[in-house]
């Protein structure tokens, strides 16, 4: 199969999206504590992510406690959570359907079209995820930005861009390069089996072939 370090580099970016993609969501530093003018809270540290939150203070070892009730949640971070989940499983099922694509693997048996199909979908896959990565991140990132300007906040419950939003946009960048490469390969290795294998061509009868034909005709009609 051709372009084989093509499919190879799609399937190791679409794999760190994933391990990306399950780190975003696991990570509890989505928001974080905003140090603020004179309200510098120099002892502790606050994280808030889609399964707990956790307080960092000096001397003192992370403490972190998973949300007890959904019920209380923001609407924005139980969205979050399901888009998040989706993605995880998304990536999963791209990953398995790539590799079942790659040339070493038999399971598909060995045609090479069915092997670039199976590669074309796990690439669309891979977008489709970094799209419901992105969804998420950047609703969050919204909604910190606007409450951190926002004078109605007070100071002390204004928080900041955490590690996990980072993250959350590389990811989804790996994803969408990763499945751009796979899409890139289907597409390449469609055309190569277009100029392999060209349309036949309709065969036009010789001038003397069609005399023959027509004299024919008029015998047989001459005799009925």
């Amino acid at each position: 199969m051709a372009f084989y370090p093509l499919q190879i580099a799609g399937l190791a970016l679409g794999f760190l999206g994933m391990v990306g993609t399950l780190a975003t969501t696991l990570l509890p530093q989505w928001r974080v504590s905003a140090f603020i003018g004179s309200n510098i809270i120099i002892f502790e540290r606050l994280w808030e992510g889609l399964w707990m939150n956790c307080v960092r203070q000096a001397r003192i070892r992370l403490q972190c406690k998973f949300y007890t009730s959904m019920l209380a949640l923001p609407p924005a971070v139980e969205t979050a959570r399901a888009l998040m989940c989706v993605a995880v499983v998304l990536s999963f099922i791209a990953l398995i359907i790539g590799i079942c694509g790659m040339k070493q693997v038999q399971c598909t048996g060995s045609d090479e079209r069915v092997k670039a199909y199976l590669l074309g979908a796990s690439g669309v896959l891979f977008i489709l995820t970094g799209i419901f990565v992105l969804i998420p991140v950047c609703w969050t990132a919204n909604i910190i930005i606007r409450e951190f300007y926002s004078p109605n906040v007070p100071i002390g419950q204004k928080r900041e861009l955490g590690a996990a939003l980072f993250l959350g946009w590389a990811s989804s960048a790996v994803l969408f390069i990763g499945g751009g490469l796979l899409c890139g390969f289907w597409c390449c290795n469609r055309k190569k089996q277009w100029h392999r294998y060209p349309a036949p061509a309709y065969c036009v009868p010789h001038k003397d072939t069609r005399k023959n034909v027509t004299a024919l005709r008029k015998t047989s009609t001459s005799y009925v």
